[in-house]
Protein backbone atom coordinates (compact mmCIF):
# COMPACT_ATOMS: atom_id res chain seq x y z
CA UNK A 1 0.00 0.00 0.00
CA UNK A 2 1.10 3.59 -0.50
CA UNK A 3 0.52 6.46 1.69
CA UNK A 4 -2.86 6.90 1.50
CA UNK A 5 -3.92 3.11 1.60
CA UNK A 6 -4.11 2.43 -1.83
CA UNK A 7 -2.98 -1.28 -3.29
CA UNK A 8 -0.65 -0.96 -6.11
CA UNK A 9 -2.25 -1.65 -9.52
CA UNK A 10 0.87 -4.06 -9.88
CA UNK A 11 -0.50 -6.49 -7.28
CA UNK A 12 -3.68 -7.08 -8.96
CA UNK A 13 -2.31 -7.32 -12.68
CA UNK A 14 0.00 -10.17 -10.87
CA UNK A 15 -3.02 -12.25 -10.15
CA UNK A 16 -4.37 -15.51 -11.71
CA UNK A 17 -8.00 -14.55 -13.19
CA UNK A 18 -10.39 -17.92 -13.00
CA UNK A 19 -13.08 -17.84 -15.34
CA UNK A 20 -16.48 -18.25 -13.70
CA UNK A 21 -20.33 -18.93 -14.74
CA UNK A 22 -23.04 -18.00 -12.94
CA UNK A 23 -26.63 -17.67 -12.84
CA UNK A 24 -30.11 -15.76 -12.11
CA UNK A 25 -32.35 -18.31 -12.43
CA UNK A 26 -36.39 -17.15 -12.75
CA UNK A 27 -39.09 -19.28 -12.02
CA UNK A 28 -42.88 -19.28 -12.98
CA UNK A 29 -44.08 -17.72 -9.86
CA UNK A 30 -41.18 -14.74 -10.95
CA UNK A 31 -39.21 -15.63 -7.61
CA UNK A 32 -35.17 -15.47 -8.03
CA UNK A 33 -32.86 -18.55 -6.74
CA UNK A 34 -30.41 -17.79 -4.09
CA UNK A 35 -27.98 -20.48 -2.22
CA UNK A 36 -26.64 -19.66 1.38
CA UNK A 37 -22.92 -20.22 1.59
CA UNK A 38 -20.80 -19.88 4.15
CA UNK A 39 -22.68 -17.44 6.01
CA UNK A 40 -24.13 -15.18 2.91
CA UNK A 41 -27.24 -15.03 0.40
CA UNK A 42 -25.33 -15.99 -2.61
CA UNK A 43 -26.06 -16.95 -6.32
CA UNK A 44 -25.37 -19.95 -8.00
CA UNK A 45 -21.84 -20.11 -9.73
CA UNK A 46 -18.18 -22.18 -10.16
CA UNK A 47 -15.61 -22.63 -12.47
CA UNK A 48 -14.79 -22.77 -15.71
CA UNK A 49 -14.20 -26.31 -17.62
CA UNK A 50 -11.63 -27.42 -19.48
CA UNK A 51 -13.58 -27.21 -23.28
CA UNK A 52 -16.29 -26.03 -22.13
CA UNK A 53 -18.02 -22.54 -22.93
CA UNK A 54 -18.84 -20.12 -20.27
CA UNK A 55 -23.01 -20.32 -20.86
CA UNK A 56 -22.56 -24.49 -20.76
CA UNK A 57 -20.93 -23.98 -17.43
CA UNK A 58 -23.06 -21.05 -15.79
CA UNK A 59 -26.37 -23.76 -16.29
CA UNK A 60 -24.15 -26.68 -15.11
CA UNK A 61 -23.15 -24.71 -12.12
CA UNK A 62 -27.04 -23.71 -11.26
CA UNK A 63 -28.01 -27.09 -11.98
CA UNK A 64 -24.73 -28.74 -9.84
CA UNK A 65 -25.47 -26.17 -6.57
CA UNK A 66 -29.34 -26.37 -6.92
CA UNK A 67 -30.72 -29.57 -8.28
CA UNK A 68 -32.66 -26.97 -10.79
CA UNK A 69 -32.42 -28.69 -14.29
CA UNK A 70 -34.24 -28.39 -17.77
CA UNK A 71 -32.93 -24.42 -17.44
CA UNK A 72 -33.68 -21.76 -20.30
CA UNK A 73 -30.85 -19.26 -20.86
CA UNK A 74 -32.54 -15.60 -21.57
CA UNK A 75 -29.55 -13.63 -21.70
CA UNK A 76 -26.12 -12.49 -20.76
CA UNK A 77 -26.49 -10.22 -17.93
CA UNK A 78 -23.11 -8.66 -16.70
CA UNK A 79 -19.83 -9.64 -15.53
CA UNK A 80 -18.24 -9.07 -11.72
CA UNK A 81 -14.81 -9.96 -10.26
CA UNK A 82 -13.92 -10.48 -7.12
CA UNK A 83 -10.33 -11.36 -5.22
CA UNK A 84 -10.38 -14.60 -2.69
CA UNK A 85 -7.83 -16.74 -1.55
CA UNK A 86 -7.83 -19.75 -3.22
CA UNK A 87 -7.43 -23.07 -0.70
CA UNK A 88 -6.08 -25.51 -4.42
CA UNK A 89 -3.73 -22.93 -5.68
CA UNK A 90 -2.72 -21.64 -2.42
CA UNK A 91 -2.96 -18.20 -3.86
CA UNK A 92 -4.91 -15.18 -3.88
CA UNK A 93 -6.69 -14.99 -7.30
CA UNK A 94 -9.67 -12.90 -9.18
CA UNK A 95 -12.48 -14.81 -9.79
CA UNK A 96 -13.99 -13.01 -13.40
CA UNK A 97 -18.13 -14.32 -13.13
CA UNK A 98 -19.91 -14.00 -16.02
CA UNK A 99 -23.76 -13.87 -15.23
CA UNK A 100 -26.76 -14.94 -17.61
CA UNK A 101 -30.62 -14.94 -16.61
CA UNK A 102 -32.11 -17.88 -16.93
CA UNK A 103 -35.63 -19.71 -16.37
CA UNK A 104 -36.95 -23.07 -15.68
CA UNK A 105 -40.76 -23.88 -15.80
CA UNK A 106 -42.76 -24.28 -12.66
CA UNK A 107 -41.54 -24.11 -9.31
CA UNK A 108 -38.87 -27.50 -9.55
CA UNK A 109 -37.67 -28.62 -5.54
CA UNK A 110 -34.54 -27.09 -4.43
CA UNK A 111 -31.22 -29.65 -3.13
CA UNK A 112 -28.62 -27.82 -2.27
CA UNK A 113 -25.13 -29.18 -2.88
CA UNK A 114 -23.62 -29.20 0.60
CA UNK A 115 -19.99 -30.52 -1.14
CA UNK A 116 -20.09 -27.18 -1.97
CA UNK A 117 -21.01 -25.59 1.62
CA UNK A 118 -24.17 -24.74 0.59
CA UNK A 119 -26.31 -25.39 3.77
CA UNK A 120 -30.24 -23.26 2.37
CA UNK A 121 -31.27 -22.65 -0.74
CA UNK A 122 -34.54 -20.69 -1.88
CA UNK A 123 -36.89 -19.40 -4.35
CA UNK A 124 -37.25 -15.68 -3.34
CA UNK A 125 -39.86 -12.81 -4.62
CA UNK A 126 -38.38 -10.37 -6.34
CA UNK A 127 -39.76 -7.83 -3.90
CA UNK A 128 -37.86 -9.13 -0.87
CA UNK A 129 -34.30 -9.92 -2.82
CA UNK A 130 -32.99 -6.51 -1.46
CA UNK A 131 -33.71 -7.50 1.74
CA UNK A 132 -32.28 -10.86 1.38
CA UNK A 133 -28.63 -9.49 0.33
CA UNK A 134 -28.41 -6.82 2.90
CA UNK A 135 -25.40 -8.49 4.10
CA UNK A 136 -24.34 -10.05 1.03
CA UNK A 137 -21.22 -9.25 -0.68
CA UNK A 138 -20.96 -6.82 -2.85
CA UNK A 139 -20.31 -8.44 -6.42
CA UNK A 140 -23.76 -10.02 -5.76
CA UNK A 141 -25.58 -6.48 -5.07
CA UNK A 142 -23.89 -5.40 -8.12
CA UNK A 143 -25.02 -8.23 -10.25
CA UNK A 144 -28.53 -7.79 -8.62
CA UNK A 145 -28.59 -4.17 -9.75
CA UNK A 146 -28.05 -4.63 -13.01
CA UNK A 147 -30.97 -7.35 -13.20
CA UNK A 148 -33.38 -5.25 -11.54
CA UNK A 149 -32.09 -2.33 -14.30
CA UNK A 150 -32.78 -4.65 -17.26
CA UNK A 151 -36.14 -5.74 -15.67
CA UNK A 152 -37.53 -2.19 -15.73
CA UNK A 153 -39.83 -1.23 -18.67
Amino acid sequence: MDYYGNLHINYFMQLKIIQAGGGLVLNEQNELLFIFRRGSWDLPKGKVDPCETIEACAMREVEEETGVGNLRLIDFLGVTNHQYFDPYLKEDVIKESHWYIMSVKGVPNLVPQTEEDITDIKWVPLIEVNTLIADSFTSIKEIIGLFFSKQLP
